[in-house]
């Protein structure tokens, strides 16, 4: 199973924009995440096609499992 956490903004034009990270740390907390996100919209080092990131909208661990059915 792999798991990504997603960091989903709201950017100038109020679309969302997802920073997703791989296989992020089993023992990461909400308040640690929540953190980082602070950092990347104070930092404003990210630009999207909508504009800059101006604030947090959920932060989400998403597992994925994949069962193979056939394999040729």
């Amino acid at each position: 199973m792999s798991e990504t956490l997603q960091m989903i903004f709201s950017n100038v034009e109020g679309r969302n924009a997802t920073i997703s990270v791989l296989n992020p740390d089993s023992e990461l907390t909400a308040l640690e995440v929540e953190g980082v996100m602070d950092s990347i919209l104070t930092k404003n080092v990210f630009n999207t096609t909508g504009g800059d990131l101006v604030s947090k909208v959920r932060a989400q661990v998403v597992s994925r499992t994949v069962d193979v059915v056939s394999e040729f």
